[in-house]
């Protein structure tokens, strides 16, 4: 239906998803009154599983990602501007919580910065608000098949 597909980052996408990330994030940031560094986003890529949203070998966003015991977390997931609305997002949530389910981990877990709109979507397919701090909502839900809401698709 949607001719997504992920693909593993490298080295090379490093300036591509730090870019969007900074283009997307940097408002968020100075009126959280918090600063940005590409040095620290540089090294937390470093530590973590990337992989781009592609379609037909055109990179429309990426999505990051670390894991605990008990969960699978999204540290980030960006889409460019052109592709947002089009299922990109909610195409790559529905993948990202089947890795989780794949590697029987209970929960997939994200932050959202307060009146950030992607937290619509993240309700839609099932995560839920549990906590909160000066400038994040916590996310969750279970990765069980049958459990909250669907992440197939828009």
């Amino acid at each position: 239906m949607s001719g997504f597909q992920l693909r593993p980052a490298t080295e090379s996408d490093l300036a591509f998803a730090r870019e969007l990330t900074r283009s997307t994030m940097l408002r968020y940031y100075i009126r959280h009154d918090l600063l940005w560094l590409d040095e620290a986003f540089d090294v937390a890529w470093a530590g973590r599983e990337n992989l781009l949203i592609c379609q037909g070998g055109e990179a429309l966003g990426f999505v990051s990602l670390s894991r605990d015991l008990r969960a699978l977390y999204i540290r980030e997931l960006h889409v460019l501007q052109a592709w947002r609305g089009q299922g990109a997002g909610t195409w790559a949530l529905g993948q990202v919580l089947e890795v989780a389910r794949q590697e029987r981990r209970g929960l997939l877990r994200l932050t959202v910065f307060k009146g950030n709109p992607a937290q619509r979507l993240y309700e839609r397919v099932g995560l839920q608000v549990v906590g909160a701090d000066e400038c994040f909502w916590r996310m969750e839900r279970t990765t069980a098949a049958g459990n909250g809401a669907s992440a197939r698709g828009e």
